[in-house]
């Protein structure tokens, strides 16, 4: 296949058009990588804490695990959205216009995430009620959340930085940056929950106060970077709405994708409250253990995006081609040995962090049973931020929905019927294997169609 290139010159920084594809994708992968691990690892480190509190203590994270995916979800829609059109405007080469877009994406995620944290946290116990939570676990859940809320709107900001960092071509930055504020959250977070020296003795909110310091730290750090290393910022308002639609053109779908993930987490986790807070509490904790082998193929995945919308921008179809092949080959080998890894160590893993049965034996089923489906979750993954890259959100929006509520649900309710929460996990682990195949077969018929098209109008 011959690139059909532009002849409008990469601008400065957008260098992933340009050398081994291969070599681009391990380094953007590893960068990413280094961050991501970071968040992983402080999240762990924050369970093993708060598993030394108590299983109550445990169990009242785990609920808010739906919310924090909610928000997150958010940060990963609009950071889709505006680097997506942001990489393809640098294979183009119009630096100015990626200026007035990261700079006018900002001020929208500011103004929606700000909202979203006032109101969630004026109504965070009801909220926590719809999700099963117990009357015991409540208060614990509340105090901590209202403290956690303080600090949304510097964490997603943050996120939505080093979307918009990568998506110009910097590859260092956007890692570096998650992972400061991730080791600054592993060293405060001890401090806060037990008391040491001067500082009070917080208990579960102390963990809530360790997130917030960190992300504002880490929001410090991205902020400086955007504005005075890459000059991201442009004062101008002119063109506000335009930018907004043409962000929210990929940012919305994107987001609305990126919201099925805590509405599938909700329908779980109120499945798991009838069983007990035991089992949401080794739901928990199996789930962070997980993500231990799960953020490589989501690093991988998100950092095809820019890779893909430069060449795409630049007319290498040949490029986008041969990452697509490397990721996609990738993602079914490390599912193979996540699975095989937590196979040997899934269990020892878990009871290094709380020894009730009824916790262990919940996440050690779930560390058993989850990690089959890790190389197809990461499929599913590639193929949307394909799709996002190019402009076209609906598919992966489309491949979401009935993954939630055409197969997703009904197996759910099913497993839990016939095997209790293993039939849960059952299903998770299907569904996120059959929508694999179907999200990588229908990338490649889209790839393909889109490509002729270019072709035939040259």
């Amino acid at each position: 296949m011959t690139d059909v290139t532009t002849t409008k010159p990469v601008a400065a920084g957008a260098n992933f058009t340009e050398g081994p594809v291969h070599l681009h994708i391990i380094r953007l992968s590893g960068f990413m990588f280094v961050g991501m691990s970071a968040s992983i690892l402080a999240s762990l480190f924050e369970t093993v804490f708060i598993g030394i509190l108590g299983t109550a203590e445990l169990a009242a994270v785990s609920f808010t695990f739906p919310v924090v995916m909610l928000v997150t979800g958010l940060a990963m829609g609009l950071g889709t959205g505006a680097s997506s059109i942001i990489a393809r405007t640098m294979g183009a080469g119009d630096r100015d216009k990626v200026r007035r877009l990261a700079s006018h994406c900002l001020i929208l995620v500011i103004a929606v995430i700000l909202t979203m944290a006032i109101v969630c946290r004026s109504y965070s116990e009801p909220i926590f009620k719809l999700l099963g939570a117990q009357p015991e676990i409540l208060p614990l859940i509340v105090a901590y959340m209202d403290v956690w809320f303080l600090g949304l709107t510097l964490y997603v900001t943050s996120i939505v930085g080093t979307f918009l960092i990568r998506a110009t071509g910097s590859v260092v930055m956007p890692g570096l940056i998650p992972a400061i504020g991730a080791s600054l959250q592993v060293i405060i977070t001890p401090l806060l929950i037990f008391g040491m020296g001067p500082l009070p003795e917080l208990g579960l909110v102390g963990a809530a106060w360790a997130f917030v310091i960190a992300r504002t730290i880490s929001f410090s750090v991205t902020l400086f970077v955007i504005t005075v290393r890459e000059k991201l910022i442009s004062l101008s308002l002119d063109g506000l709405i335009t930018s907004w639609r043409q962000i929210l053109h990929v940012g919305l779908p994107a987001t609305a994708t990126s919201l099925i993930m805590p509405v599938s987490m909700g329908i779980i986790t109120r499945l798991l409250a009838s069983h007990g807070p035991e089992v949401v509490a080794g739901f928990g904790v199996g789930s962070r253990v997980d993500a231990l082998v799960t953020m490589v193929v989501m690093a991988v995945s998100m950092t095809t995006g820019p890779f893909i919308g430069q060449n795409w921008g630049a007319g290498k179809f040949d490029r986008v081609h041969n990452a697509l092949s490397l990721t996609y080959r990738f993602s079914i080998l490390w599912g193979l040995f996540a699975f095989v890894f937590m196979l040997v160590a899934g269990e020892y893993l878990v009871t290094l962090i709380n020894d009730d049965p009824t916790v262990v034996e919940t996440a050690s089923s779930f560390l058993i049973i989850i990690p089959l489906s890790i190389g197809f979750m990461g499929i599913t993954a590639i193929a949307s931020t394909c799709f996002n890259a190019l402009g076209k959100p609906l598919p992966p929006l489309i491949l979401s929905i009935c993954r939630m509520f055409v197969v997703y649900i009904p197996l759910a309710l099913l497993g839990d019927y016939l095997w209790g929460y293993i039939g849960i996990f059952i299903a998770t682990s299907a569904t996120t294997i059959l929508m694999g195949i179907v999200a990588w077969y229908w990338n490649k018929v889209i790839i393909g169609r889109e490509i002729r098209l270019v072709q035939a109008s040259v």
